[in-house]
């Protein structure tokens, strides 16, 4: 019954996306014979398919001969994944104003030539804004007082980083740029919120990407947790062994201790459906622990905030969210998560979530940026 259920669903998004390119394809293939008007439709159609549907054609597992032949078809798919969003935001209004305007018995045709480029320009300057967006990285700063017996030898410079999604779309060279704006922080902690890898570790380890993360240096290490993707690409005990030969701990459910802190790594909410072992509670994972020390917690989705602040954590660190990447998807982020992103204060419990340092899909970002955090860390003893 659950296959049968799985195959209906998955034929349905097949029909409703098939649906959907064919309504964008339908109307650049206006524009376009604007242009061409002798133009193939046999060739047109190919094309625009091919590249359509190149994202998840390159997410097929295909053999290891063949598989290089489709990395440029995730590129290109990617960016369509970006154009398709915007065509469904501003075809439908485009059109509603075509018919009213057919209608009134004004000159449509003209209407819609002008049309096909004022959307294509706004088209490029989109794609060139949220590029911008994507690869030009903030710093955001938050200062985190943790009140109560808490006690720190010193105040704590941590930096975080979270959704870096290395692979074939972001890969060595804005890692180096993450490692050299880190770096110059001169951190005492660095920790990586989960999604280093975009799924598959394949071009993670063709790219030796690991050699430019363990140039990452802080006074008392880096920690990493998992994210879902890890869990998408099905290569947890690999990744995590690469991890660990470079000086980072990927923490499943486990609590390390660093510059008088704990840090307390939860697997990822994906664990619960994926892993047979599932993921520990929060209290569970807090057994034990000395509560005279500031506890921070990683947890890849921004979820139990409620349960956290129970349990006596001082800093909840998330990510996943990416502030929805395109706008107007932060819209969506923002009633599915009690915090999408930024800061919250619960109780006595420091909430703060990133939008992340990489992409998923097109390396696009519009009402989001890419972001590395930096967090001022004190106790009442130690200001």
């Amino acid at each position: 019954m659950k296959k049968l259920r799985f195959l209906l669903t998955a034929l349905a998004a097949v029909a409703v996306l098939g649906a959907v390119n064919l309504y964008i394809g339908y109307h650049l293939l206006l524009l376009l014979d604007s242009i061409v008007p002798a133009l193939p439709r046999a060739l047109y159609w190919t094309v625009f398919l091919v590249v359509a549907m190149g994202y998840p054609l390159a997410m097929i597992p295909w053999p290891s001969r063949i598989r290089p032949f489709f990395r440029p078809f995730k590129v290109l798919g990617s960016y369509y994944l970006a154009v398709m969003e915007f065509a469904l935001l501003l075809l439908p209004l485009a059109d509603l104003v075509y018919g009213i305007l057919r209608l009134a018995g004004a000159d449509a045709a003209a209407y819609a030539r002008i049309a096909g480029w004022v959307l294509a320009a706004l088209l490029v300057a989109f794609l060139v804004w949220g590029s911008r967006n994507a690869w030009n990285t903030v710093l955001r700063k938050y200062p985190i007082a943790i009140e109560g017996d808490k006690s720190l030898r010193e105040p704590l410079t941590v930096a975080v980083a979270s959704d870096l999604h290395l692979g074939n779309i972001v890969g060595n060279r804005h890692l180096k740029r993450l490692v050299a704006r880190i770096n110059a922080m001169q951190p005492d902690l660095i920790l990586l919120v989960g999604d280093v890898l975009d799924d598959s570790i394949e071009p993670f380890l063709r790219n030796r990407m690991s050699e430019n993360l363990a140039k990452l240096k802080a006074r008392h290490g880096v920690y990493a947790v998992l994210g879902n993707h890890e869990y998408y690409g099905g290569s947890i005990a690999e990744y995590t062994e690469v991890m660990k030969s470079i000086g980072i701990p990927v923490l499943q459910d486990e609590v390390a201790e660093a510059a008088g802190v704990y840090i307390v790594g939860r697997k990822d909410k994906t664990a619960e459906t994926m892993d047979p072992n599932g993921r520990r509670s929060v209290a569970d994972l807090l057994k034990g622990l000395d509560r005279s020390r500031p506890i921070i917690l990683m947890d890849h989705q921004p979820t139990g905030f409620d349960a956290a602040a129970k349990e006596g954590v001082d800093l909840l660190l998330s990510g996943h969210t990416h502030r929805g990447q395109i706008a107007p998807n932060h819209w969506i982020t923002r009633r599915l998560f009690e915090l999408d992103w930024g800061y919250l204060r619960k109780a006595g419990l420091h909430v703060v979530v990133s939008s992340g340092y990489g992409t998923w899909g097109p390396p696009i970002r519009l009402a989001s940026r890419s972001e590395i955090l930096g967090l001022s860390l004190v106790t009442a003893q130690a200001r």
